[in-house]
Formats: structure tokens, sequence, C-alpha cells
């Protein structure tokens, strides 16, 4: 290698070092994602990886009783050849999206191959307007 050719990548190498330095002075604006506010904004939320892509929702009834409470039927279907066994949860919010502190317990559910299930769930209150339903791997 050269002088010249030296001289020229220590050149190019040091004009990378000082670009690739520069920043920009704080503070910064808060950016709206919705990667953290799925739970706030979905009715349906798969809550890992492993549920991903193995179970789907293939429909959703919701249905005022006659004393105001809601209920929902959520269909689960396992998109596996395999048997898996999940845990499903619902959230009860009122209008706003807030929770009424109506949140039903995990329940475990066994999916068979390519299999649906009907899961029921039912708010304790008249509060509950808007719901999220969970589903995480068994545990």
């Amino acid at each position: 290698m050269n002088t010249k050719s030296f001289l020229l990548l220590a050149a190019l190498t040091g004009f990378g070092l000082l670009t690739g330095c520069a920043t920009e002075p704080g503070p910064y604006v808060a950016q709206d994602t919705t990667k953290y506010t799925v739970e706030n904004t979905e009715k349906f939320v798969l809550l890992d990886k492993a549920v991903q892509s193995s179970v789907t929702c293939t429909g959703l009834q919701e249905k005022i009783l006659d004393d105001g409470r809601v209920e929902v039927v959520a269909n689960v279907k396992n998109r596996e050849a395999r048997r898996i066994q999940v845990q499903v949860n619902c959230v009860f919010k009122d209008e706003q999206g807030f929770s009424t502190g109506d949140e039903t317990p995990f329940q475990t559910l066994i999916l068979a191959e390519n299999s649906t299930e009907a899961v029921r769930f039912t708010a304790m209150n008249t509060l509950a307007k808007k719901y999220t339903i969970r589903v995480r791997q068994a545990r």
C-alpha cells in the first residue's frame, strides 16, 4: 500500500468518525406508537410470541344482557397441527377504555389440532362497555 492510498484511507476514516458523532440536543418529543398500547386499543390480544403463531380469533360476539351487563364470546382457533394449551382471560373496561376492576381469572383452554373453541365471559357489573380478551401460553 503506497503512502497516497494510506493517507486517503486515513482521511476518509477520520471524516466518517467525525460525522458519525454529531448529536442533536434534547429534550425529545415523545413518539406515539401502538406497540405498547395494543391492550388498550384491541379487543383480542396475544400476549406472547408462542401464541402469536399458534392462535387466532375467528370471531367475537358482544351482547348486552337484560340486566345491563356485557357478555362476550370469543372463538379461539388453534392454527397448529398439534394440540396446544393456552390461558384466556377478559378485562372489562368503561367507555373511555379504563379498567372497571372487573378482570376474569385466566382459564386454561386446551385446543385440539386445527380446532376452534368458544370462550364466554360475562361482566360482573354494568360499568363495562369495552373489553380486551387476552391469550397467553399456558403456565
